[in-house]
């Protein structure tokens, strides 16, 4: 029985992006069987470009392929939710692009699905890929890096009127949030996947740059689990663009590389206290086997997973956590007040962290 999974790809915008990197460098463990969009235009030019034998704007057209394994969301964040929860019940692998949903309340729901589905879902944080961040994570996980003290996340890219011209962009029904939901939050992934959960945030989001709906500014103070404090900084209005994570840990301080797209990917600086955390460094990275960046290697994993039925890359309990961060943001800045975790049913923002009248 062959290993090589089938896959549907819905939406072309970032779609296009994941069969570049995603599935046409491992050609081995992927088939395109199926392109589906409501611009008939970008669709039959992504199929002829790929050589996608199957085109199709309706999506149930994809449910009902008997022979398809994946279907690989990539559509506008409004209707994650119900093609997620669609797909999983046709018994299908998911792939969903960011935001996974529009509130904890919807999360909650797909992990329950997901925990009766025949199907597996695989959230995309592809910015977790990489020499860069994949080397710090196993210095982190090797515990040489010891307790972690404080970290700054800054999230400084460009947004202007251009971008804006999509009809669903900088709306809140459609987007369901801005710079937080768009752009921060693979960074603010990140910050977690190698510090660890928060417990507590203040924060502040404004509009700023572009006349929009939604925020394209934000800031705020965290704590930890670990008792570890960070500061999170985002803009849509700066003249370039750089992703930077600097985290510092009681022998190591890590930074990121600045590239705005690709903060996962070398070079890391990796500063070690003194010589002998150098030493260990050393001895653990000696051997080093290449991660390839970003939508690359979180698809050979989501493969390998699917295959073996080991751990996903990337789970919905790591959108969740993403999604409270983006729920306490909300929240904290509309109350002027400091929000704990876990944040749950009872919470006034677990529904939908919508403004009234969105």
């Amino acid at each position: 029985m062959s290993d090589i999974k089938t896959v549907a790809v819905v939406g072309g915008g970032i779609g296009r992006s994941h069969i570049v990197e995603g599935y046409l460098t491992n050609k081995d463990k992927f088939k395109l069987l199926a392109i589906c969009d409501l611009d008939p235009a970008r669709m039959n030019g992504l199929a002829d470009e790929f050589g996608i034998e199957r085109r199709t704007a309706q999506f149930d057209d994809l449910l009902a392929m008997g022979d398809l394994d994946i279907i690989d969301i990539c559509t506008p964040p409004m209707v994650h939710y119900p093609m997620v929860m669609a797909a999983l019940a046709a018994g299908k692998h998911v792939v969903c692009e960011k935001p996974l949903v529009g509130s904890l309340a919807e999360v909650d729901a797909v992990i329950a699905a997901e925990k009766q589905a025949r199907g597996r879902l695989m959230p995309v944080f592809q910015y977790r890929f990489g020499d860069g961040v994949q080397q710090a994570k196993a210095i982190i996980d090797a515990g040489i890096a010891g307790k972690p003290y404080v970290a700054t996340v800054e999230t400084l890219w460009r947004r202007e009127a251009d971008y804006y011209a999509v009809p669903w962009r900088g709306k809140w029904r459609t987007e369901l949030g801005g710079v937080l939901m768009t752009h921060a939050i693979h960074q603010h992934d990140m910050l977690t996947y190698l510090m660890g959960p928060l417990k507590s945030l203040f924060g502040r989001v404004a509009t700023r740059v572009n006349p929009i709906e939604v925020e394209d500014c934000v800031s705020a103070s965290v704590e930890l689990e670990s008792g570890a404090l960070a500061s999170l900084t985002a803009t849509l209005g700066a003249a370039d663009e750089i992703s930077r994570l600097r985290l510092v840990f009681e022998n190591v301080t890590f930074e990121s590389d600045h590239e705005a797209y690709s903060p996962g990917n070398k070079p890391w600086t990796i500063l070690p206290r003194n010589d002998d955390t150098r030493a260990q460094i050393d001895a653990l990275l000696e051997g080093w086997q290449h991660v390839p960046q970003r939508f690359e290697t979180q698809m050979a994993l989501f493969h390998a997973a699917l295959v073996s039925g080991g751990p996903l890359p990337v789970t919905s309990a790591d959108s969740r956590r993403a999604l409270e961060i983006v729920t306490a943001f909300y929240h904290s800045s509309e109350t002027h007040s400091e929000v704990t975790w876990p944040i749950g049913p009872d919470h006034p923002k677990y529904e939908s962290w919508l403004p009234a009248g969105a």
